[in-house]
């Protein structure tokens, strides 16, 4: 199944939601990250929570979800836009773990002390940033307070990140339920009650369900349409171009030092990929600055 999501609105009610498959997009960054399966999980859950926020984006625009525990793993950094696009990192990707890897696993190694930040690029002339302390180390249940508490929005979200002892994907998804304006809270919770009655959705997912079909399951007792169907998938914007422009920023005695070593390697944290520079690079870089 290729990744995507689709969006819905509901015929009573006032409700939308996001259903999002992200096997693939998981299994992409966690080779890239050479991630333990541990730090595979904790990428899943990451990246399908900066989709389905990215999914509520209006064009042109993008998203960062930063989550900082105390746990050995440190952070989770997602970023998505609305277009389906996504990348994240986290912060010990080597993590080590035994056994199948279980959501109160990921939790354990995020930490139940930190923040959740989500930071978002609208087009305005300032960034619009929120910060809310995390309440459990569960991902999806930090993002439903933070969509509750931050974004004054009565959501719940949703996301199940199954990966095997080997760190094999068995599959990703996740869903985020919304009340629109002047929708209804007692709508909400029914549709909510209904999905707590279901399977977790990667389990569904793993067994075959669509997320079509997941969408049936919880809203076609009130009525709804699917207003979009998109393709989700990995895309890192970093180049060689941009990496040499951001050494640029540095000072020029640092520039200097990494001109008398000979050359210099900036790796992306997003998506591992290395560049290079030479000494003639960094002096023609040395000569504009």
């Amino acid at each position: 199944m290729n990744d995507y999501l689709l969006r819905i609105l509901t015929d009573a009610g006032g409700l939308r939601g996001v259903v999002t498959v992200t096997s693939g997009l998981t299994s992409e960054v966690a080779r890239r990250h050479n991630a333990s399966p541990l730090a595979t999980a904790a990428l899943g859950y990451g990246l399908t929570g900066a989709v389905l926020l990215g999914a509520l984006l209006k064009v042109q625009q993008r998203m960062v979800l930063k989550v900082t525990g105390d746990g050995p793993l440190g952070k989770i950094v997602a970023e998505s836009d609305s277009y389906g696009h996504a990348r994240a990192y986290v912060g010990v990707p080597q993590l080590s773990s035994y056994g199948a890897i279980t959501p109160e696993y990921v939790a354990e190694a995020l930490g139940g002390s930190g923040c959740l930040t989500v930071v978002k690029d609208i087009g305005l002339a300032e960034l619009y940033q929120s910060t809310v302390p995390l309440q459990t180390g569960f991902l999806d249940a930090d993002l439903t307070w933070y969509l509750n508490q931050s974004e004054q929005t009565a959501s719940v979200v949703e996301i199940d990140a199954p990966v095997d002892a080997a760190g094999a994907v068995l599959a990703v998804g996740g869903l985020l339920l919304q009340t629109l304006p002047g929708g209804s809270i007692e709508t909400l919770i029914q549709v909510s009650e209904r999905l707590d009655d279901l399977p977790p959705i990667g389990k569904l997912l793993a067994d075959g369900q669509t997320p079509e079909a997941v969408v049936d399951a919880l809203f076609a007792p009130i009525g709804y349409s699917i207003a979009e169907k998109r393709a989700v998938d990995f895309r890192c914007g970093c180049s060689a171009e941009r990496t040499l422009s951001a050494l640029a920023l540095l000072e020029p005695s640092e520039l200097d030092e990494l001109i008398a070593s000979g050359s210099a390697q900036v790796d992306c944290h997003f998506c591992g990929e290395h560049y290079t520079f030479s000494r003639a690079e960094l002096e023609g870089l040395r000569k504009e600055t």
